[in-house]
């Protein structure tokens, strides 16, 4: 049996949960989220949780139920709380910079490189080398901050680059060491 998957998930007073057939649709002070879930689970609303059970016994539908549990959890707490990452430019030289919805990164290419924010995610530049990602879903605001990252990621020798905040970068000795 799934660990995670039999634990129930708490629904605070604020959250509106709307189950049809099987799409579960969450909605909350931070907007609205919507999932479709296997035929093969079950998803009900009692005494303010939210539960998931399996309909057949076998390994593969109790995998699902536990990865579907902490994917509705997620919508519970994007909708209530949202997600935020936060990402550091770090190089001489390499500053970002937010208009409209484009987030314009100059991270030593020899053209700025426009990133385009999509839709239900919001991004801030603090100071010129912070990057601040909210969403309320969060698989997209890992894939946005990963995409951003993507456009230029650490180097070991330096450390230059787009990393995340709590990103531990292991760095490499150069070339100096080796010559003696």
């Amino acid at each position: 049996m799934s660990r995670i998957g039999k634990m129930p998930i708490p629904v605070p007073a604020d959250i509106k949960v709307d189950i049809k057939g099987q799409v579960i649709s969450i909605s909350g002070k931070n907007g609205k989220l919507e999932r479709k879930v296997l035929p093969e689970l079950e998803v009900s609303v009692k005494d303010q949780e939210i539960i998931v059970e399996n309909r057949d016994n076998s390994k593969r539908t109790n995998a699902f139920r536990g990865m579907t549990r902490s994917l509705i959890n997620n919508m519970v707490i994007g909708v209530s709380n949202g997600f935020k990452k936060t990402l550091v430019v770090e190089g001489v030289g390499y500053k970002v910079n937010m208009a409209g919805k484009t987030l314009t990164l100059n991270v030593g290419y020899s053209n700025p490189v426009e990133f385009p924010v999509p839709e239900g995610v919001q991004v801030t530049v603090d100071g010129n080398t912070k990057i601040i990602v909210e969403s309320n879903d969060k698989e997209l605001l890992g894939l946005t901050s990963a995409k951003i990252r993507e456009v230029r990621k650490p180097e070991p020798y330096k450390g230059k680059g787009i990393r995340y905040e709590d990103e531990h970068i292991v760095r490499k000795v150069g070339k100096a060491g080796a010559a003696a």
